[in-house]
C-alpha cells in the first residue's frame, strides 16, 4: 500500500470537520477525511436534521480524541454550541471557525478573534503601566 498514509501517530494528527454537506465534501476531497477501525469519522456533516445534541456529542468527541489537531467547524454551528465552543480553552486541538456557503462569516461572534482581541487590548493597557 505504497502512498498510502499510515495510522496516527505521535507526528501525524488529524482534522475534524462539524459543517454542512458543501464544507465538508470540499475537505474530503482535499484529503482530511478519516474511518477508524470502528468505523467512527472525523466529520459530522450538518443539516437541517441534524439535532443541537448530535452537534454537542461530536464537538465533545472530536475535542476530546489524542488524536485530533484541529476542529473547523462552520461558524453557524458553533453558534448553535457557543456555550461549548466559548468554554473550551485547550490548545489543541485547536478550534477554528470557518464561513459557509450558505451563511455569511461574522468576525465579531468567532470565539478566537475575541479571545485575541483580549488578549491584544490586555497587552496595550501592560504596555500602558510601563
Amino acid at each position: 500500500m505504497a502512498g498510502r498514509a499510515g495510522i496516527p501517530n505521535k507526528s501525524s494528527a488529524l482534522i475534524a470537520m462539524i459543517a454542512d454537506e458543501d464544507t465538508v465534501t470540499g475537505f474530503l476531497l482535499a484529503g482530511v477525511g478519516n474511518v477508524d477501525l470502528r468505523r467512527k469519522t472525523n466529520y459530522l456533516i450538518v443539516d437541517s436534521k441534524t439535532t443541537v445534541k448530535q452537534i454537542e456529542d461530536a464537538f465533545k468527541e472530536f475535542t476530546t480524541k489524542d488524536e485530533i489537531a484541529i476542529v473547523l467547524i462552520s461558524q453557524y454551528v458553533a453558534n448553535m454550541i457557543r456555550f461549548l465552543v466559548d468554554s473550551y480553552n485547550k490548545p489543541v486541538p485547536a478550534i477554528l471557525e470557518i464561513p459557509s456557503k450558505d451563511h455569511p462569516y461574522d468576525p465579531a461572534s468567532d470565539s478566537v478573534l475575541s479571545r485575541v482581541k483580549y488578549l491584544f487590548s490586555a497587552e496595550s493597557v501592560a504596555g500602558d503601566r510601563r
